[in-house]
């Protein structure tokens, strides 16, 4: 199926973008690309669609689950939660007091973003 558009890539709001970048490229193993200003910074996925970040100083982390304020969020794939949990931690991730499953895991990057680690076979 053709569709209209190629997905070029997502962009979040951040107060440092290159912190939230940094963090995102060691859970994913992508480069920072070369970047022109601070106000904008993705992550090299070789053509792929990738991240980005972008400086929003007066940003705000969702409510959720609290007021059900979840905008979006990543999907992450791991072979294993428990070395998964353990590698997002020491980047700097924090695990969420709401956990709904139980083939996935809810966290928190260093601004406040929801992603989840699901486990290989079971998104």
């Amino acid at each position: 199926m053709s569709g209209i558009a190629r997905l070029q890539l997502t962009a979040f709001d951040t107060p440092d973008p290159l912190a939230l970048a940094r963090f995102y490229s060691t859970l994913l193993g992508l480069p920072i690309a070369e970047q022109t200003d601070d106000d904008w910074v993705e992550l090299d996925a070789g053509g792929a669609a990738t991240l980005a970040f972008q400086l929003a100083p007066a940003r705000r982390a969702p409510a959720w689950p609290q007021d059900g304020a979840l905008q979006a969020h990543l999907d992450l794939e791991v072979g294993d939660l428990h070395e998964g949990e353990a590698a997002v931690l020491a980047a700097g991730a924090t695990k969420s007091e709401t956990q709904p499953g139980t083939t996935f895991r809810v966290y928190l990057d260093p601004d406040g973003n929801p992603f989840c680690l699901v486990l290989a076979g079971e998104g």
